[in-house]
């Protein structure tokens, strides 16, 4: 009986962890706006730009597939703004 009671415990724990996760981001390329003059310019980014580009982290992959995103993000200077704020693009 304790056996069954851990194990339903283990499974409502995880299924609450992924419901979290996935609902943790909405996507929004708009929400990186703040990083703009970084991306277009030398300037360091904003610590806002760079809690968006955190926040926005799990999107990257998707903006890299749309070609209207993808001739602003997949850019040098865009991948160096994320480095410089300790998020580097992923793999996609």
């Amino acid at each position: 009986m304790k056996a069954s009671y851990i194990a339903l415990c283990a499974v409502v724990v995880l299924l609450l962890a992924e419901a979290q996760v996935s609902m943790a981001v909405t996507c929004s390329p708009t929400q990186l706006s703040s990083c703009v003059s970084a991306i277009t310019s030398s300037s360091p980014p904003s610590k806002l730009c760079c809690s968006k580009i955190k926040e926005q982290k799990p999107c990257l992959c998707q903006y890299l597939r749309n070609p209207n995103l993808k001739r602003f993000i997949n850019t040098p200077n865009a991948r160096k703004v994320a480095s410089t704020c300790g998020t580097p693009f992923p793999r996609c």
